[in-house]
């Protein structure tokens, strides 16, 4: 299928007020859509279905499923797409500094002196926009990151939203379960050596913890890499995997509410923080830090076997396959508003202006596609 078809079939399924969403994986040439027959709102529960899943960050709320089965689905591959129409964004002015500095400094009190360790506090930015092309948005995030998962997904019974989220949750490949540790932001810059204080360490370092604490019950072995740099857009973060097989009889929905939500985008102790969240943000994340992909797809491989005086032979080996990402650095698509949602993690030592500009430069992942 070549690009002009691929987006009228897309063009004309929201147009046509029907499910779908259109994606590309993290260095990656290709786009993949799926385009739900009807309007149908489908939902799961127990992660068993096949389908493109679209969960929230409090799992009481229903995750939204588009099944395989109900599906078209088509693929392109291109490596850059052209662009047709601008967008017109204007910024909602308000007092949202003071608001965000206000709630991160009780976020840093009530870590003082409770068990809290860390808290993942958040806030909207609201922009008008005259654009009801949403599908130009994710082309230029396809244009623009190449080091992350970008999507445009849409549903007429739960809404539109697009990101360009560079963190993995989690995916699995049989019972290979590989994940990473991502926290510390600052901005990318080619001229400066980077350098990261004590303090974005320890936040990482209470990610991974986490994540290896979490896993071990569920896994007959744990491995963990060296922190590393990373780029995702025009910021930096500390990153680590960690790769583990999951014991025969674990589910995939054991391994979804025990990781789900991070200490990266949540806080440590879970349930304390997620408390906090809930009690003190003065909004609904949504979608916002909840995941998104691929539920549970089979996947055909071919592995090549060498014997002595015989030609090469193949054999097909067919396994369940899920990958999930984080919804982070995404915006939704309301009325004539575009809603940007953006946060960051905060501990003992965290300085609530220095908070506030670190949301400040994660709107740029957005905002250098709409201005």
């Amino acid at each position: 299928m070549n690009v002009d078809s691929f987006f009228k079939i897309l063009d004309a399924q929201y147009a046509n007020k029907l499910p779908f969403v259109v994606y590309s994986r993290p260095i990656n040439s290709i786009i993949k859509c799926w385009l739900q027959k009807d309007n149908k709102l489908h939902t799961t529960a127990n992660f068993t279905e096949s389908g493109f899943v679209f969960s929230p960050f409090d799992l009481s709320t229903e995750s939204i499923l588009l099944p395989q089965e109900n599906c078209e689905h088509h693929t392109l591959e291109i490596s850059n797409l052209k662009l047709e129409t601008e967008i017109v964004i204007t910024e909602i002015k308000n007092k949202q500094k003071l608001d965000h500095i206000d709630l991160v400094s009780k976020g840093i009190e009530t870590i003082k002196s409770t068990n809290l360790d860390k808290v993942v506090l958040s806030r909207e930015v609201v922009k008008t926009t005259d654009s009801k092309k949403p599908l130009e948005v994710f082309k230029r995030l396809f244009n623009t990151y190449k080091n992350a998962m970008v999507y445009c997904w849409y549903h007429p019974k739960v809404g539109l939203w697009l990101g360009a989220t560079p963190e993995l949750l989690f995916k699995v490949d049989g019972k290979q379960l590989t994940t990473i540790s991502l926290a510390g932001t600052q901005p990318y810059n080619s001229n400066k050596q980077v350098s990261w204080t004590h303090k974005e360490y320890e936040e990482q370092q209470i990610v991974t913890d986490y994540i290896k604490t979490q896993v071990s019950p569920l896994s007959s072995a744990v491995n963990i890499s060296d922190v590393e740099t990373v780029k995702a857009g025009n910021l930096l973060h500390l990153k680590t995997y960690i790769r583990s097989r999951i014991k025969s009889d674990v589910e995939l929905i054991s391994v979804i509410k025990t990781l789900h939500p991070t200490p990266a985008v949540c806080g440590f102790p879970k349930q304390l923080a997620k408390d906090f969240i809930l009690k003190n943000e003065n909004y609904k994340r949504q979608y916002y830090t909840g995941f998104l992909g691929e539920l549970n797809l089979k996947q055909t491989k071919t592995r090549n076997t060498n014997k002595r005086n015989v030609e090469n032979s193949a054999y097909a080996l067919v396994k369940g396959y899920s990958n999930f990402y984080v919804n982070l650095r995404c915006m939704q698509f309301k009325d004539n508003m575009a809603i940007i949602y953006v946060g960051g993690g905060i501990t003992k030592d965290s300085i609530a202006e220095k908070e506030w500009d670190e949301t400040v430069n994660k709107t740029k992942t957005i905002n250098n596609v709409l201005d």
